[in-house]
């Protein structure tokens, strides 16, 4: 059973070794996977975005769809469609629309408060030319006031005329079908697809989901502690771990799966291979 549309995220190089390392990367991953798309990330107040131009130009020369990050908060109507007529030139076809982290210092939203208000900007400059993507967080983004009120929110994004949506990582599979239920409840007809965490380091782990929002279970947080600083273990455990998950997901009929695959290949092979995935 490979027949599942999967896609991958990148992060955009900060020098000439890492551009070549992602080239690697992005040819290795591709060639098993065939993903629909690949996304690639955008730093709070634009610290990347000349990077996230230069990976997304690259993977679009390549004859893949990219998916540049667009992020609003503290940015102008003007910068967007600047960046919207950039993308729209070199011919991409696909965003992800966020609303982004306010720049450490600023302390000024912008002209932009919310994704939505961002969703509704896009498709007033550029109609129907971009298949829009948005973020979903099955477990509350970190800043909601109430899990209902976060949904409700998520509903309103994607009424304003989102194509789909991508799910913060998650290792609980009852939290993101919850989500969707309630979703759907709320007359979300779109495909909501999992984000899909490989597990290879406890450290940046347990820091990257402290920030997100994103819940560990107990038990995985135990295990993985237990390991110290046995790599290997965590990695073999981690692959376990993540690779049951995409089972249910995958057994309970998912539209896709996205990978957050940090910019290396191996761990998202892995999980691939295990769930009969790869595609070459």
């Amino acid at each position: 059973m490979n027949d599942m549309e999967l896609s991958l995220e990148f992060f955009p190089p900060k020098t000439e070794e890492g551009a070549a390392k992602l080239r690697s990367v992005r040819e290795q991953l591709s060639a098993a996977l065939k993903p629909t798309f690949i996304s690639v990330t955008f730093g709070a107040g634009g610290s990347t975005q000349d990077g996230t131009l230069s990976t997304v130009k690259e993977i679009h020369e390549a004859g893949q769809e990219a998916a540049p990050h667009l992020s609003c908060v503290g940015s102008s109507k003007e910068k967007i469609r600047e960046l919207l007529k950039q993308y729209k030139d070199i011919g991409i076809r696909r965003i992800v629309a966020l609303r982004g982290d306010l720049p450490s210092g600023m302390g000024q939203y912008g002209e932009f408060h919310h994704a939505e208000e961002l969703v509704r900007f896009i498709r007033s400059e550029t109609d129907s030319h971009f298949h829009i993507e948005v973020a979903a967080y099955p477990e509350m983004h970190p800043q909601a006031k109430s899990m209902s009120d976060d949904i409700l929110m998520f509903a309103n994004k994607m009424k304003a005329g989102a194509d789909s949506a991508i799910t913060q990582y998650f290792f609980n599979s009852d939290a993101y079908f919850r989500f969707v239920d309630e979703a759907y409840k709320l007359g979300v007809d779109q495909p909501i697809v999992p984000g899909i965490m490989p597990i290879t380091n406890s450290t940046q782990l347990l820091r990257f989901s402290d920030a997100c929002g994103a819940e560990i279970p107990r038990w995985i947080r135990l295990r993985l502690q237990s390991f110290g600083d046995d790599s290997a273990s965590i990695k073999s455990f981690g692959l376990d771990v993540v690779s049951d998950l995409c089972d249910q997901l995958r057994v309970a009929g998912v539209p896709g799966l996205h990978f957050y695959s940090l910019n290396q290949a191996e761990t998202t092979l892995a999980i691939a291979k295990n769930l009969d995935l790869l595609k070459a």
